[in-house]
């Protein structure tokens, strides 16, 4: 199994910077996929950002040029730094590791931005 936390929401005004992390443990091998995904009150869950292995990086056009995902191998943590943060950004941000054709999700850290 994968235990996936993530880590470093929190409110924050429109057009500040967060930091989320995401922390896999346990048996971590053949993980070739880490994405970031976000659910709104009332909507889907959209995807974000994800890294692959070996490192590939890819977005979601509304948050291009504003977050910027990034790994540290030695740590098993994946970064998800937000900037210039708009209140459309609000939510949950779930962490999804992806081990071969299983997918783990963490419990998800809530961004709450105010205007």
């Amino acid at each position: 199994q994968v235990q996936v936390v993530e880590s470093g929401g929190g409110l924050v005004q429109a057009g500040g910077s967060l930091r989320l992390s995401c922390a896999a443990s346990g048996s971590i091998f053949s993980i070739n996929f880490v994405g970031w995904y976000r659910q709104a009150p009332g909507k889907s869950r959209e995807f974000v950002a994800g890294i692959t292995s070996p490192v590939y990086t890819n977005y979601a056009e509304s948050v291009k040029g504003r977050f910027t995902i990034s790994r540290d191998n030695a740590e098993n943590t994946v970064y998800l730094q937000m900037n210039s943060l708009k209140r459309e950004d609000a939510g949950v941000y779930y962490c999804v590791v992806q081990q071969s054709a299983r997918p783990w999700w963490g419990q998800g850290t809530e961004v709450t931005v105010s205007s």
